[in-house]
């Protein structure tokens, strides 16, 4: 999905395209128009996902966790396009730090389960779909590679021994998914909250000090406020390797209309073959 078919999409959905600005382009389409941000999901497999994101954003309201807001309370399926309407947040006074991160995961690690089932944080699940979507703009030995460690990955997860009480997660714990607006930060997209391992919320976050530049004494904020360093726990190799795995095929998705995004591509499966842990990974 192009920007070109997600406005299209908008314009299916009565909600226009002239005035809407792109502010992302990946898993969906994020928009902002006017006093709402539409989210466009890249096909139809994606509808539960967004439906679990709306009773997600609702939970949170009533544990008073602060988070975006829906403006719509049910996901709209669009020429085969879930499509989820939300309030647009305030302009940000300040980019998010480790920090604000830190201290809305306390906030999130700390509730109970909701009365709605999370899934598993299936870190590795969107995989087999992104090579699919890479189709043949990737070497066929690179998608076989990464599905060898997807299933080496999958297993050695499932014997892991947590040190923190399993229960919610946000998903995706990166600073991008943290607004900070004047009560404070925020956090936004939802889609990838779970039920599961809340280490998987701290690695993320070492796997940015160690492939994406984050400074050590950053990610030393993080630890700091968060009042653990996950990097202590053994079973720490294994969730970034997983985050690794999932990160290269990720990025696989974009190689056909996107060369840099192939570029990208073959930069971390190469580190990954070589075992080489210090090259350095960009985002996309």
């Amino acid at each position: 999905m192009d920007e070109a078919q997600a406005r299209d999409v908008l314009a299916d959905a009565g909600l226009g395209t002239s005035g809407a600005e792109l502010l992302a382009l990946g898993e969906n389409a994020v928009f902002a128009a006017g006093d709402l941000v539409v989210k466009v999901g890249r096909d139809a497999e994606l509808l539960d996902r967004a439906r679990r994101e709306l009773a997600v954003a609702l939970w949170l309201a009533q544990a008073g966790v602060p988070a975006v807001r829906a403006a719509e309370p049910e996901a709209r399926l669009v020429a085969g396009h879930p499509v989820t309407v939300w309030h647009r947040l305030p302009a940000p006074v300040r980019p998010a730090e480790p920090r604000d991160l830190a201290e809305l995961l306390r906030t999130v690690h700390a509730l109970p389960a909701p009365a709605f089932d999370l899934p598993r944080r299936e870190l590795l699940g969107g995989v087999e779909r992104w090579l699919r979507l890479a189709g043949d703009a990737i070497d066929p030995a690179d998608a076989a590679y990464l599905r060898e460690r997807r299933d080496g990955f999958t297993t050695a997860a499932a014997t892991l021994t947590p040190r923190l009480p399993p229960g919610p997660i946000h998903g995706d714990a990166l600073p991008r998914n943290v607004h900070v607006g004047l009560d404070g930060p925020v956090l936004v997209d939802l889609e990838t909250f779970s039920a599961d391992l809340r280490e998987h919320d701290l690695v993320v976050m070492a796997l940015s000090r160690d492939r994406y530049g984050l400074p050590a004494e950053a990610y030393d904020s993080f630890t700091d406020a968060y009042g653990w360093d996950v990097r202590a726990w053994d079973g720490c190799a294994v969730l970034r390797g997983a985050r690794e795995t999932a990160s290269c095929a990720w990025v696989a998705q974009h190689a056909p209309s996107n060369p840099k995004a192939l570029e990208e591509f073959e930069r971390r499966v190469a580190s990954l073959r070589d075992g080489d842990t210090t090259v350095r990974w960009y985002s996309f």
